[in-house]
């Protein structure tokens, strides 16, 4: 019988097509978007409960559902590839400006060369005119600059925007900075843009080019409200505000930035920012310091800050033929490293850093919502994404007020317990309890009138912050103490939550319900529930039996050069209201030799690998071990909890042993994840070293061909070790599971820990159920008995979860029983063929 994909045409048995009248079709395309695949009983039931559609034979019917599925698949695809295509030429025309700038940087590096072998050859260095003299540094030619006079007029003003739009332009199209390719980051239509990093200039600096679906003013819009996607902005304030004769505008600014740990002060901005238009259409918005040496304006310095330079930076930004723009970001900082302890420099010196935090955090904004924009769809709990956008931003910039401790908003010192490595701060002001006097679920009055932080900085080694903070994201009972979250989770009337009909992942003690993510998947917001807080009848404060936290997750990528990882959590009231009181806690985990990293950007890293690294590890394993030795780290951990005054000793009695049980688990977890701890324990090698991993991958070889009839490897003959390394590195997922009344994982190759993402060592905490939706758990539990008796079954493509609650789809799956030595039944195998992330 022959199948069309034609619009509104059914097949009959002769193959002679028939025409739907306009309500059948209307009734068809009605069940179509409540069901796309509906089954056999479905059909029939639509052709007793529509009579316009009893003439048609349920295979008609069947066949109409199969060509408008058909016809779907090629609209989204044709979509796709439009899109695709779109981005490809945009990019080319990037790659073209990019190689147009690398051709002029390399004129000019050619003639500097043979300008400086002709002076040398005439001219000795005892007789050289210093006053003339040209500089030559990393490839940039300097001339000694010739300032026009300048005041703090509008004229002198104008003077210093003009000369600042300039050098701006020089840095994002010319050569006044050397780029070169920032680690790890490779153009492509799915890339989030070109991204360079300076080498040799002056304080570091950042470089992105890239498309967006924004209009110009829009963008220049976003990007001008700094302290909506910069988390580290606590503020910036417009002093004045001048418009020029060109139609373009003048503004000072103020701007303080916050210390990112304990151990660095805080450090604030001076600036002059210029928004112009050029004459070939491009915005303009560029920015820089305000120094004496220009004459201009002053401002004198503040408390607890330490004034860093911004030099020439800023966005240029183009319309994009089709709609959108093309945009080029620079940032260029001198944030005074000299003025932090030594062991942070690094931190204050890498353009790596700054390109994560600032420049490529502006790209991400951009992107975010030009994908809200084009989904405009409801997400998590009813809330549209700006609003979850929202949550995240509080979530963070609570973080970094508690962290900083401000006097301004509220916060004191107080004093310590013979001890300086916990330091705490109360705030009493009554901005920050605003929303926190609420009432309990069981009906006692919270009457916490004071906030208390207890805050401590750590320096780690040989555990890079992605792995670490992994670990205590999916292992939270590992520090964690029931008792104290069961306090803070009274603080904020903690009380029912309803997660029905949520796609949630699970771990061990804990539940998670995943909000939203960044279309990069590089920032998480999801609701943890914590099952089995303990209680105390005695206590009001204690009567938690469940307790909810917002958490945001960021960071954990671990090939990401320069990425600061951060776990930030508040519990959450049972109403979750968008202006519900959040007091945040967390981690932040910092990376200190960027630098290093650089060296070797395309080393990736997984949890298996870093958890069971041993001698005769994996090829990962051994990149791991290698490059693990030179990962330093500084972790910041703060801690908020509401409290009543008099109970202030009390609380911060238990607040410092708190951090201190936490500074000392996360040393403890820190060790474990060590190579060098691992190496000296024969029992903990690599999964592709060990000879029961070698013995596992013997059987699920052997089973899947004594039941399927083909081998599962090419490599099937060459070798146990060869067999391992062959199924570790299937471009399919292998997952296996225990033979128990609620099945767990136990083993999964990379795609398979790829698909579920997460690792080895957090896999056993996973239940096989909990990955499939209704759906998939029904069609399994059906196909389980065959796959006991038959010893295998192969089911149809679907949809299932990853543990971060993300949908992933997959072609088709088979499962398998694989045998031991002796023909019993070990465990289960699934095989995922061809998955991919909705």
């Amino acid at each position: 019988m022959a199948m069309s994909c034609k619009d509104g045409k059914g097949v009959m048995d002769n193959g002679k097509y028939v025409r739907y009248t306009p309500e059948q079709v209307e009734a068809l395309e009605r069940l179509y978007h409540e069901c796309p695949k509906p089954s056999s009983i479905r059909r029939q039931q639509l052709i007793r409960e529509c009579p316009i559609l009893s003439n048609i034979e349920p295979k008609q019917i069947k066949v109409w559902f199969q060509n408008r599925r058909c016809r779907e698949k090629q609209r989204k695809e044709a979509s796709r590839l439009q899109a695709v295509n779109r981005k490809l030429t945009a990019m080319n025309k990037l790659l073209m400006e990019e190689n147009d700038r690398l051709q002029k940087q390399v004129s000019h590096l050619v003639y500097e060369n043979g300008y400086f072998r002709q002076h040398t050859q005439t001219t000795t260095l005892a007789t050289k005119d210093t006053s003339c003299e040209s500089v030559v540094t990393s490839g940039q030619h300097h001339l000694t600059p010739q300032h026009p006079p300048r005041d703090a007029s509008p004229a002198g003003l104008l003077s210093i925007a003009e000369e600042t739009l300039a050098e701006f332009l020089s840095k994002a199209t010319g050569t006044a900075v050397e780029w070169v390719q920032m680690p790890g980051m490779k153009p492509g239509p799915d890339s989030i843009g070109i991204v360079a990093i300076s080498h040799g200039c002056t304080g570091v600096a950042a470089r992105a080019c890239g498309l967006v679906g924004l209009e110009p003013t829009r963008v220049a819009e976003i990007l001008k409200d700094l302290p909506s996607w910069l988390r580290d902005c606590r503020t910036v304030d417009v002093i004045n505000v001048l418009p020029t004769a060109n139609g373009g505008t003048i503004e000072l600014l103020y701007m303080q930035l916050y210390a990112p740990t304990t151990l660095a002060p805080a450090c604030d901005f001076w600036m002059l920012r210029y928004t112009s238009v050029l004459e070939d259409g491009s915005l303009v918005v560029c920015v820089r310091s305000l120094k004496n040496t220009h004459n201009g304006p002053s401002m004198p310095p503040v408390q607890h800050f330490v004034r860093a330079e911004m030099l020439p930076s800023g966005y240029l930004i183009r319309p994009c033929e089709g709609g959108g723009s093309i945009i080029h970001i620079v940032d260029h900082m001198d944030l005074e490293p000299c003025g932090v302890p030594e062991v942070l420099r690094p931190l204050y010196e890498s353009s790596a850093v700054l390109a994560q935090k600032m420049t490529m955090a502006a790209l991400r904004q951009l992107r975010q919502i030009a994908h809200e924009v084009s989904q405009s769809s409801v997400t998590g709990w009813g809330r549209r994404p700006a609003a979850l956008r929202a949550l995240s931003q509080r979530l963070s910039r609570g973080f970094n007020e508690a962290l900083n401790g401000f006097t301004d908003e509220g916060w004191s010192l107080m004093g310590n317990d013979g001890l300086d490595d916990v330091t705490i701060l109360i705030n009493s002001s009554p901005e920050k309890l605003m929303g926190l006097n609420l009432s309990f679920g069981n009906g006692f009055p919270a009457v916490s009138n004071a906030v208390l932080c207890a805050k401590a900085s750590m320096l780690l080694q040989n555990v890079p912050p992605a792995i670490l903070l992994r670990f205590l994201r999916e292992h939270r009972s590992e520090w964690a103490d029931n008792t104290i979250d069961a306090y803070s989770a009274a603080a904020v009337k903690v009380g029912p939550c309803s997660l029905a009909g949520s796609r949630v992942g699970s771990f061990g003690g804990q539940v998670i319900l995943p909000l939203a993510h960044t279309i990069e998947h590089e920032e998480f917001l999801e609701v943890i529930k914590l099952e089995g807080i303990g209680h105390s009848p005695d206590d009001p404060m204690m009567q938690t039996r469940e307790m909810f936290l917002l958490q945001l997750c960021s960071g954990m990528d671990e090939t990401a050069v320069g990425s600061c990882a951060e776990l930030i959590f508040a519990p959450i009231d049972a109403s979750f209201a968008d202006d519900a009181p959040l007091l945040p806690s967390g981690f932040r985990i910092i990376p200190l030799d960027s630098g290093k990293e650089a060296s070797s950007p395309n080393r990736t890293l997984d949890l298996a690998s870093a958890l069971e690294v041993g001698p005769t590890g994996s090829r990962a394993s051994s990149e791991y071990s290698a490059n693990a030795g030179c990962v330093r780290s500084v972790m910041t951990i703060a801690f908020e909890f509401a409290f009543e005054s008099h109970m202030q000793e009390h609380v911060a009695s238990m607040a410092r042993q708190y951090v201190r049980s936490i500074i000392s688990s996360v040393q403890r977890v820190a060790l474990a994840l060590s190579p060098s701890h691992l190496s000296s324990h024969a029992g903990l090698r690599s999964p592709l070293g060990t000879p029961e991993a070698q013995t596992l991958a013997r059987w699920i070889c052997n089973s899947y061909r004594g039941y399927l009839g083909v081998e599962l490897l090419k490599s099937c003959n060459e070798g146990s070790e060869s067999n391992l390394k062959s199924l570790w590195h299937h471009s399919d997922a292998i997952m296996c599971c225990s033979l128990k009344a609620v099945p767990v994982f136990t083993f999964a190759n990379q795609a398979g820990l790829d698909m579920l993402e997460t690792t080895l060592v957090a896999l056993q905490d996973i239940a096989l159920e909990k990955i499939f939706d209704d759906h998939g758990r029904k069609t399994l539990f059906s196909e389980f008995p065959q796959i006991m008796q038959q010893g295998f079954a192969c089911l149809q493509g679907g949809i299932c979860l990853s543990s971060m609650g993300r949908p992933v789809s997959y072609e088709r799956a088979v499962a398998w029983k694989v045998l031991n030595e002796e023909e019993t039944a070990h465990c289960i195998c699934f095989l995922f063929v061809n998955w991919s992330f909705v």
